[in-house]
């Protein structure tokens, strides 16, 4: 809120009168100014609104009335002659009037501490470490200052001035140490690049990777009590991060693409989870720097850091009440994810069983094809020796009719009407007495029929299996 408001009211005798409120920092106070109606024309309220409350100040015409008000948390600003209806910015005023009063003492007396070691420094003629410590001590209280919003920007941003000034004329007086630093930093960056070669050697070879990556945790380790200036300790930290990223790749390969639907769902309640632990404990924090600044209140240096606990607390409590809101749709996104995780599980048993049975129905039906391709060969082999033992006692029936035909007593010449009945019951006996090339087709037609009929039988056997199987398989699960 801006130190300058302006704002219509009433006076005692209920008549309307425009309203401007200035802080007075310095003071602890505030200037009320009245002006009546006849005072307060269009012009002068357009240069009130967009001048004088933008801190450019312009001259009041004759018949204001001013009032010094002193600032206080419980007294009023206003003096009961006048009356607002936006009471809300009134309060809202003084409340943070009161806080940027207290601030602003603050500012003034940490700008005269550093203007006192800054004059220390200017006096120096080589570097001074003990200076060097009450600068660091100096700036460490600011920034808690700084941290608890204690202080507004501009002025925590003039304190970071002077202080750099301050710090800069140390630097150049330390620069010859600094000199040796970056050779020291220079020569543990050689004596990690070399150790990094030696890895990175290891890995382009093939060697076991988990030597090799207890051997890179040794390496982070040493890194990290190592002196390095920035630059070179990012220089280290790229090639051990990427040493180390090239050895986990190796080891588990890339399993973010392969991942499931419950696994991405389950990363999302896990980073959920850690995001809410987050939370509870920044409200926990909050709640523990309130305590802390209650019970701090009555031990205080000064009644001005009192002050400004008090005001802290107020400012911590909302802070709670907003984080507590955020927490509260944080814990149902959980609920949410919960159920789905649940859903999801079920889901991916279901797949998990049928992907069984049907491996379990892809095993039985590749070995019903090797036995009936099996039985199929062990049916030809046994057929075609059927075949040749009927062949041959057909090639022995034929010729024992043959020897039997050779040795039967010539006949006397028939007649010819005996000759042409003789002669068509000859013909008639050799259509119907099969030869030995249609004995075996018939063989073989009945044999192959046979084979399917077999073979039929075998397949409708092996597939009641396979449903036995699954059946069994099924209730198991």
């Amino acid at each position: 809120m801006k130190n300058r408001i302006v704002l219509w009211g009433t006076d005692e005798n209920e008549k309307k009168v425009l309203i401007a409120l200035e802080l007075q920092v310095k003071d602890n106070r505030v200037d009320v100014y009245s002006f009546t109606e006849e005072l307060a024309t269009e012009v002068f309220y357009n240069q009130m609104m967009n001048q004088w409350r933008n801190n450019e100040d312009i001259l009041f015409p004759e018949g204001t009335k001013k009032e010094e008000r002193e600032l206080s948390v419980t007294g009023d600003i206003l003096p009961e002659t006048l009356k607002v209806e936006r009471t809300d910015i009134i309060n809202r005023a003084k409340t943070e009037w009161h806080f940027s009063v207290l601030s602003s003492k603050m500012y003034e007396m940490y700008r005269s501490e550093v203007e006192s070691i800054k004059e220390k420094v200017e006096q120096l003629s080589e570097y001074d470490k003990d200076i060097w410590n009450e600068m660091k001590a100096f700036w460490s209280k600011v920034q808690n200052q700084v941290r608890e919003k204690n202080l507004y920007r501009e002025h925590a941003n003039s304190l970071r001035k002077s202080s750099d000034s301050v710090f800069d004329t140390l630097k150049k007086l330390r620069k010859a140490l600094d000199n040796e630093f970056e050779k020291v930093s220079t020569e543990a960056v050689n004596g990690f690049f070399n150790k990094m070669d030696q890895i990175e050697a290891k890995i382009d070879k093939g060697l076991g990777l988990k030597p090799i990556f207890e051997e890179l945790k040794k390496v982070q380790s040493e890194f990290r009590d190592a002196k390095f200036t920035r630059d070179d300790r990012n220089k280290v930290w790229k090639r051990l991060d990427a040493a180390f990223k090239t050895v986990k790749e190796k080891r588990f390969g890339d399993a973010g693409e392969t991942q499931s639907a419950t696994s991405r769902l389950q990363r999302r309640y896990d980073g959920l989870m850690s995001a809410v632990d987050k939370m509870q404990k920044s409200i926990n924090r909050d709640k523990s720097d309130k305590n802390f600044q209650d019970k701090r209140i009555d031990r205080t240096e000064g009644q001005l850091e009192a002050q400004l606990r008090q005001a802290k607390v107020m400012m911590i409590d909302e802070r709670i009440a907003s984080k507590e809101v955020k927490l509260a749709d944080m814990m149902q996104t959980k609920l949410d994810l919960e159920k789905k995780l649940e859903q999801e599980k079920k889901r991916e048993v279901k797949r998990a069983e049928k992907a069984k049975i049907e491996e379990v129905k892809n095993e039985l039906k590749a070995k019903v094809e090797e036995e009936i391709k099996g039985k199929q060969a062990e049916l030809s082999a046994e057929e075609k020796s059927k075949l040749e033992k009927a062949a041959a006692e057909i090639k022995d029936t034929k010729k024992v009719k043959t020897d039997a035909k050779e040795q039967k007593p010539v006949e006397p010449i028939a007649t010819e009407e005996k000759k042409e009945e003789t002669s068509g019951l000859s013909i008639e006996k050799d259509k119907n007495e099969p030869g030995l090339v249609e004995a075996i087709s018939i063989m073989a037609t009945e044999t192959m029929e046979d084979v399917v009929d077999t073979v039929k039988a075998i397949k409708e056997v092996v597939e009641d299996k396979i449903e036995d199987v699954i059946e069994a398989i099924s209730e198991e699960e």
